[in-house]
């Protein structure tokens, strides 16, 4: 559990306040107002994450926390 708190905490760190990574609409969100980063269209939200990893370290590491679910 240390690992999901700690992994968790990098992503506020990154975003700069505190949403849900489980939440589709509320990692859209923080992906386009923070970073400006628009995913590309699949059908599911983890397949546009896993297409834009190279795009911010804070992609990444919302796919591991989603993993670790």
């Amino acid at each position: 559990m240390a690992n999901k708190d700690f992994i968790l905490q990098r992503i506020f760190a990154y975003a700069g306040r505190e949403f849900d990574p489980l939440v589709d609409k509320q990692v859209v969100e923080v992906l386009r107002s923070k970073f400006d980063i628009r995913l590309p269209q699949r059908s599911t939200v983890n397949q546009s994450l896993t297409s834009a990893t190279s795009d911010h370290e804070i992609i990444r590491l919302i796919l591991q926390y989603r993993t670790l679910e």
